[in-house]
């Protein structure tokens, strides 16, 4: 987003650059161009009034030589005509002298006299001077044509015919543009910099609520925006977020503290329970009794196991511990070391693979063994005799370590294995199997906890694949 903001207020910037530019410096190149045709002017004035006033050879003469001189100082070309476009006078060489020669003869020629020049001659023929010229550029035109009448009104006798170079003043404007072209430069980087400390400051407030929020879906209750930059309206956002993430968290808190109480609570009850239980056994005689306490005792037991599993789910939702360093693959080899002689006895294969060297992770203290323990109970209680559980760990594409634990049992219908992970969720087929069906959730909250993430799918031909994937140190 701050990508996207900074790059809407460049454009705008920009376009505001261009439209005070622009139109500035056209400004400028119409006054220059008109300043020229000002200075210029006033000349064809002064020989146009010793045109009017030639009568005999030494006013030609005289008309001459101003012409000639003036034509050497400024590299411009003069002509005078008649009415009836006969050269009375002319001065100059080059391109200059040439395109007043040819809009004298109302003619295009290869040197490039432009029929605006020809118009201005017929202008002055009938007494109109040269008001306008093109707007010069640092591209051209490279000569301008002016016309001044000789005489005035129904007195008009002939026209003089000013072709100027503008070198000077071509020059004159592309330094001039450069000048704002360089400003505008400056001004736009100048804003830039601006634009990028208001997106920064708008942007600060967002990316800390953003994550805040991140946190808080992670599982991180004591997570807060903590910013205090930006506009009223977003240190508003920020504490009323954290009042709701405080008042979240108390809320949910207090439901975990209820577990955990209520199930430490009743454990004490019930281990009496179960331990007077077990002394009256001896008391009961074989029959119908002795078969109903047998149940009675395995309810009980089941009820303590289950309670168990609370207590130690309240107490992964509580958070107290942070995420650290962890040898997943040293985990792996303790797990199935541990685990081996229960699949034994069960007569289950139990095989495992993962790198001999250290398999680092972030994860919240001894998440990975606490984890492969449930997965390994769930394999060894519905995996039959003669079964093969093998466990993988190895490092993933992405660098985070994946620990893959998968068996050839029954498995679950596929409709089925969203449920495994949830509390309590059992599959139909296995509701008489020994347990309380918190495991899975236990090691999935474990998972989260730790910024992985635990996937159960099936297996082929048959059987459950749980993987484990912890984030890299």
């Amino acid at each position: 987003m701050r990508r996207r903001l900074l790059a809407v207020l460049m454009v705008l910037m920009g376009a505001a650059a261009l439209l005070l530019c622009v139109p500035l410096a056209d400004a400028y190149a119409r006054g220059r161009t008109e300043h020229l045709l000002l200075q210029r002017r006033s000349e064809a004035v002064r020989f146009a009034d010793l045109a009017d006033r030639m009568r005999t050879a030494a006013d030609r003469a005289e008309l001459s030589a101003e012409i000639g001189r003036y034509a050497e100082l400024y590299g411009a070309g003069v002509v005078v005509v008649d009415t009836a476009g006969e050269t009375i006078a002319r001065a100059g060489s080059g391109p200059a002298s040439q395109a007043a020669t040819d809009a004298g003869a109302d003619a295009d020629t290869a040197s490039g006299a432009p029929s605006a020049a020809v118009d201005a001659r017929r202008r002055a023929l009938t007494g109109r001077s040269t008001d306008r010229l093109p707007t010069l550029r640092p591209w051209g035109p490279r000569t301008v044509v002016l016309a001044e009448p000789v005489g005035r009104d129904e007195r008009v006798s002939g026209a003089v015919l000013l072709a100027v170079p503008t070198d000077a003043a071509r020059r004159d404007v592309a330094v001039r543009w450069s000048l704002i072209a360089t400003g505008a430069v400056a001004a736009f980087a100048a804003a830039a910099l601006v634009a990028a400390g208001i997106a920064r400051w708008l942007m600060r407030p967002l990316l800390d609520l953003d994550r805040a929020v991140e946190r808080l879906t992670a599982g991180s209750l004591r997570a807060r925006a903590v910013s205090d930059t930006g506009p009223p309206e977003l240190r508003n956002l920020r504490q009323h977020f954290n009042a709701m993430a405080e008042a979240m968290a108390d809320s949910i808190g207090r439901q975990r503290d209820f577990v955990a109480d209520a199930s430490h609570q009743l454990r004490n009850p019930l281990a009496t329970l179960v331990l007077q239980l077990e002394n009256v056994e001896p008391h009961i005689v074989p029959g119908p009794g002795l078969a109903e306490h047998s149940r009675a005792l395995d309810e009980a037991e089941r009820l303590e196991e289950l309670l168990d599993g609370l207590l130690s789910l309240a107490r992964v939702e509580s958070g107290t511990a942070e995420p650290g360093h962890q040898d997943v693959a040293q985990a792996v080899r303790d797990r199935v070391t541990a685990w081996t002689p229960v699949f034994r006895a069960a007569g289950v294969h139990l095989t495992a693979a993962g790198p001999p060297e250290e398999l680092p992770a972030r994860a919240l203290p001894d998440a990975a063994g606490r984890i492969l323990d449930s997965l390994l109970d769930n394999a060894v209680k519905f995996v039959p005799r003669d079964g093969r559980v093998e466990v993988l760990a190895a490092r993933a594409d992405d660098g985070s370590a994946v620990v893959r634990v998968a068996d050839d049992g029954p498995g679950v219908p596929e409709d089925q294995l969203a449920l495994l992970l949830r509390r309590f969720a059992r599959s139909p087929e296995h509701q008489n199997v020994r347990g309380s069906g918190l495991g899975l959730a236990i090691a999935d909250e474990l998972a989260r906890g730790s910024g992985g993430r635990l996937e159960v799918r099936g297996n082929v031909p048959h059987g459950l694949v749980v993987e484990l994937r912890l984030p890299a140190r």
